[in-house]
């Protein structure tokens, strides 16, 4: 699309939006391009703004408007209270089974190591006397084998 055919469509806007009551003026041409003002209603001195020129009189609320807006402050307030305090109470009933989580966790820990310990002593009680026992069994051994000695030492000697 040329730089031609841009002017002679903005010049053909231009005639159908004066159609419509809409202005289309050119403004300063640019090495970018042309750039428009779009009006659309006609600046008439008799013409109303869309926005007032003082500000909108509100009614006079009433005493009794006034006490409901109150109390429906006053509820809101109640009620955003209440869930705050909902809120708290449900927070420190959480902490507490936590508490009491971490409390029964650790008594089971407790037991678990207790009877692992008492496992441990026990194993090594019948390690010791099962010891105790080989030991006396060797003894034992040993004193017949001195006592067979010494018989065969006198049988010996009474020989002699």
């Amino acid at each position: 699309m040329s730089c031609y055919d841009c002017v002679v469509k903005a010049n053909i806007s231009v005639q159908m939006a004066s159609f419509e009551e809409i202005q289309v003026k050119e403004l300063s041409k640019r090495t970018s391009g042309h750039a428009f003002e779009v009006i659309l209603s006609p600046s008439t001195p008799d013409a109303k703004g869309e926005f007032p020129l003082s500000p909108l009189k509100k009614k006079a609320t009433s005493l009794d408007e006034i006490k409901k807006k109150l109390d429906a402050a006053q509820e809101r307030r109640k009620s955003h209270e209440a869930e705050v305090l909902k809120q708290l109470a449900e927070k420190r009933e959480h902490e507490k089974e936590v508490i009491l989580k971490a409390m029964e966790e650790s008594c089971n820990f407790s037991k678990m190591a207790q009877e692992k310990l008492n496992q441990k002593l026990e194993a090594n009680k019948e390690n010791r006397s099962a010891r105790m026992a080989a030991l006396n069994e060797k003894f034992k051994e040993k004193e017949k084998k001195i006592e067979e000695v010494r018989k065969n030492k006198e049988a010996m000697k009474g020989r002699e």
